[in-house]
């Protein structure tokens, strides 16, 4: 479906492995102070002068992750490193650095190994994170990508999972289920096109969410709002993999319950006009899909009036005692268990 732009093709043996990290590096520039030593030696050298240290790695797999079909090289290349950060991001802490390294089969040549690098960059630039390392090494398998990002935060700000409270109440950044929506209109065109190659889809209708899959957002811009609101989550996670998982585990690690409002889940228009299109509920697509990489937070209730009417953020409901248990409680108002139905990437097909 994706037409190859750049005909040329050089060999990645041709460069060697230090060749390759040198020629796909040369480009990143150091923004952090943190950053002593980036790429270039033995390793790097970061220091957070009193700080708390945040690491979080991610690895993903053609064919189990993304699919080269449908997702350009550079659009995974950011997508690689928002995964990551948003993960930072969810300890309400600064993401400062990153190392990648990849596997590689002989199919990939140079110039598809500059698009997924330029992604990268583009992502480091955007946060204002530095690249300071990683591996490149052959792959009988196709692709793998691995990235760890590093972040920094004073002790009393990171935010756990496992610090929520009865009563607090559940908020949640921008809206959901559009990400999984996105995957599932590419996965249509894309059996289309194995049916009719000369078929070139007319995407128009889905870009917002067909976006969501393809380019997500890590939400910076959340941690920092919240300080300047001067509020501090009780607990916080990053919607990975659908909804109704996050608000398990902060419930399991917190030992608590809690009261999601079906009628409060945030919702763009094109996930509900889709929904009705694939003729599937839009809250099963909010609570199971996943890879929307929103914030997904609890605070106090005497915090509610700092946040009230915020557009980036949404109430969708309250934390209980641990005995009342997790329940969706549905615009007809009957309660319902959640169950975890997200992304499981160990379950089998």
């Amino acid at each position: 479906m994706i037409e190859d732009k750049n005909p040329q093709r050089t060999s990645i043996s041709d460069l060697g492995e230090f060749g390759l990290i040198e020629h796909l590096t040369k480009h990143f520039e150091i923004k952090n102070p943190t950053t002593l030593k980036g790429v270039g030696d033995d390793a790097a050298v970061i220091d957070f002068k009193g700080k708390k240290t945040i690491v979080t790695t991610d690895l993903l797999v053609e064919g189990v992750h993304f699919d080269l079909s449908y997702m350009p090289l550079k659009h995974l290349g950011y997508k690689s490193v928002m995964v990551n950060l948003s993960d930072v991001y969810a300890m309400n802490a600064k993401a400062t650095q990153i190392t990648v390294s990849i596997a590689v089969s002989n199919r990939f040549p140079l110039e598809a190994l500059e698009e997924l690098y330029a992604g990268i960059k583009l992502a480091c630039d955007v946060y204002g994170v530095d690249l300071i390392g990683g591996d490149t090494t052959s792959s009988n398998k196709g692709l793998l990508i691995t990235v760890t990002a590093l972040g920094e935060a004073d002790e009393g700000e990171i935010v756990y999972r496992n610090t929520a409270k009865p009563n607090d109440l559940l908020v949640v950044s921008g809206d959901i289920g559009g990400a999984y929506l996105g995957l599932q209109v590419l996965e249509r065109e894309k059996q289309v096109f194995k049916v009719n190659p000369q078929n070139q889809p007319d995407l128009d209708m889905y870009s917002y969410i067909i976006e969501r899959q393809l380019k997500p957002e890590a939400r910076k811009d959340i941690p920092e709002l919240l300080k300047k609101l001067k509020v501090k989550p009780t607990s916080m996670i990053d919607i990975s993999d659908g909804l109704s998982s996050e608000i398990i585990h902060i419930c399991k690690q917190s030992k608590v319950g809690c009261a999601l409002y079906e009628d409060k889940i945030p919702l763009d228009p094109q996930v509900i006009s889709t929904c009705e299109e694939f003729d599937i509920s839009s809250t099963t697509v909010a609570l199971s899909g996943g890879e929307d990489y929103e914030l997904l937070f609890t605070i106090s209730q005497d915090d509610y009036p700092k946040i009230k009417g915020n557009p980036s953020m949404t109430l969708i409901g309250h934390m209980t005692e641990e005995k009342e248990g997790m329940h969706l409680i549905t615009r007809a108002n009957t309660k319902i268990p959640i169950e975890a139905r997200g992304w499981n990437a160990l379950k089998k097909e």
